[in-house]
């Protein structure tokens, strides 16, 4: 976790129970005139001076963050639309006269086309290996169906659910129970509504509502444990014996939580390929 997000799960909370950027941000000042001398402290130039300077630094990473994001997607377009001139066939030679003959463009075309969605089609036909060994990683260790995305950690699960544009939070239904979870928007069919797949601690899960078209869950496990191969019993699993934490989230855990990790790592990737674990090696080395 970094130290810019070691923060989310108070202010998700906070965001959720103030249900609005407005509420949000009175309960901070609030807090700040009451419990601290942010107001006292300093002048009104003084404290608007360094609120100011706070969301120039935000708005200056968020402009930042989306001139790269258009950047990224303009060059996917460009890349796209990309074509070989030569593969199509558009360079026409002239004759010794100096006159061009273009009725040889549309069967260059053609034939160029032809060659080029032969190869994507190749391309599109895994072969058995690829079948085999290749299985298509979600980021965040977790999957996708079509009602909601979800990455996990070993101490937390988190859904992504899309609503429609400008839902309020006061139009979703959101219950969460030890080991249920039921998701949708009053008045109609749940989106989600089944036996999680392990139990969660209830107190420490909550939701929130972003942008009004996205209801985020954070689920906190009640086994730190160990991953989860689905979220809702029913639905797509994941591989667990292929997971890979980040390295900074093993960093940030203490050597013997790390060490558990790391042989319950091992033994997924054991029992995947039909190996003893590290228990069973050893009791296999007793017995020689």
């Amino acid at each position: 976790m970094s130290e810019e997000e070691k923060f989310d799960g108070l202010f998700l909370t906070l965001a959720q129970q103030c249900r609005g950027i407005d509420p949000m941000m009175g309960a901070l000042f609030s807090f700040l005139r009451r419990k601290t001398d942010f107001f006292s402290g300093a002048t009104p130039q003084q404290i608007e001076a360094t609120v100011m300077s706070h969301i120039r630094k935000q708005a200056s990473i968020h402009e930042k963050q989306q001139a790269e994001k258009e950047k990224s997607e303009m060059k996917k377009r460009h890349k796209s639309n990309i074509v070989n001139k030569e593969e199509m066939g558009e360079v026409i030679s002239a004759s010794d006269d100096g006159s061009f003959d273009a009725s040889e463009v549309p069967a260059k075309k053609s034939e160029a086309i032809s060659a080029i969605e032969a190869k994507e089609s190749a391309k599109d036909v895994p072969s058995k290996k690829e079948n085999e060994d290749s299985d298509p990683k979600m980021e965040g260790n977790g999957g996708k169906t079509d009602k909601y995305v979800w990455t996990q950690t070993l101490s937390e699960l988190t859904l992504t659910v899309p609503l429609p544009a400008n839902t309020k939070s006061k139009e979703i239904n959101c219950v969460i129970s030890r080991q249920h979870l039921k998701v949708g928007l009053k008045g109609q069919a749940p989106i989600i509504d089944g036996e999680l797949h392990k139990k969660v601690i209830v107190d420490d899960s909550f939701w929130t509502l972003e942008d009004g078209r996205e209801l985020a869950i954070a689920l906190q496990k009640d086994n730190k444990m160990e991953w989860w191969k689905c979220v809702v019993q029913g639905d797509a699993e994941i591989d667990t014996s292929k997971v890979q934490p980040e390295n900074s989230k093993l960093d940030d855990l203490d050597s013997d939580t790390r060490q558990t990790v790391e042989k319950m790592m091992f033994d997924q990737r054991q029992k995947s390929m039909g190996l003893p674990t590290a228990d069973e090696m050893k009791k296999q080395e007793m017995l020689k």
